[in-house]
């Protein structure tokens, strides 16, 4: 699933809570799920492409495959397709029966290196992890009214990017314009996104403050010399991801619909 403007861009079902696909349920008369949050509304999206994926699989084997446990082998293997490398995903997590839109807290395209830092934190991240998973924007796109106070008030941005990223996200309107989170290799899971921070072409707010004077700027400047070591460091981090606090045995359930419980 891709998710345009939070972090880490790619998603393998974690959210608040942790890795149990809370985030693919609908919103019903007992709840308002987590779809609609500011930092989730129209920014991540592919839930039809889980949806086919769960249907093929309950037709193949009813009842055992988690979503969440889709997402977080989509995530792998999304990379992977895309050039990245591999990592082993444990499976057995099972799905939430619930969701909330109050308890979405995730930081967003304006947050400052502190947030990132502290909201990675909460969840057991360290900072060099963090780093790491922004590296999920190598790919992915994020809409115009999550880069535009970006690209028309800040000063640590390109000034030739600025200029093409305003031909598509004027001053008002066109909130839904797209615009590649890594240009020039947005289709390419590696380290460009670092190299562009280098060269003030992040294209969030989120991103550029990685590199910006700060405490992150070293682990940046690592990353865009060797690819393989954030590739390594990405994939760590994923494993890491993956473990964050899953419902397993009997705790949740296997939905048949990603969409709502059973």
């Amino acid at each position: 699933m891709v998710a345009q403007g939070r972090l880490p861009e790619i998603s393998d079902g974690s959210h608040i809570e942790g890795c149990d696909a809370s985030v693919l349920l609908d919103d019903t008369a007992n709840f308002t799920g987590e779809k609609t949050a500011a930092t989730n509304s129209g920014s991540i999206r592919g839930f039809n492409v889980v949806d086919t994926i769960k249907t093929n699989l309950e037709s193949s084997c009813a009842g055992v495959v988690s979503c969440a446990d889709i997402l977080a082998v989509a995530a792998r293997d999304s990379v992977v397709a895309l050039g990245g490398t591999s990592w082993t995903v444990l499976l057995g997590r099972r799905d939430s029966t619930s969701a909330s839109l109050s308890a979405v807290n995730l930081p967003g395209p304006g947050s400052s290196l502190s947030n990132l830092i502290s909201s990675f934190s909460n969840k057991g991240f360290t900072t060099k992890e963090m780093v790491a998973l922004s590296g999920s924007h190598s790919i992915g796109q994020a809409r115009c009214q999550n880069f535009r106070n970006r690209i028309y008030n800040e000063a640590n941005i390109n000034a030739s990017y600025a200029t093409t990223l305003k031909a598509n996200c004027p001053r008002s309107g066109g909130n839904n314009n797209l615009a590649a989170l890594d240009a020039g290799s947005a289709t390419s899971f590696d380290s460009s996104y670092f190299t562009n921070l280098i060269s003030q072409k992040g294209l969030l707010h989120s991103d550029q403050v990685l590199f910006n004077n700060g405490s992150t700027d070293a682990q940046v400047r690592a990353y865009s010399t060797n690819q393989a070591t954030f590739l390594t460091d990405f994939a760590n981090a994923m494993v890491k991801m993956g473990n964050l606090s899953p419902l397993t045995g009997t705790s949740g359930q296997i939905r048949k619909n990603c969409r709502k419980t059973n």
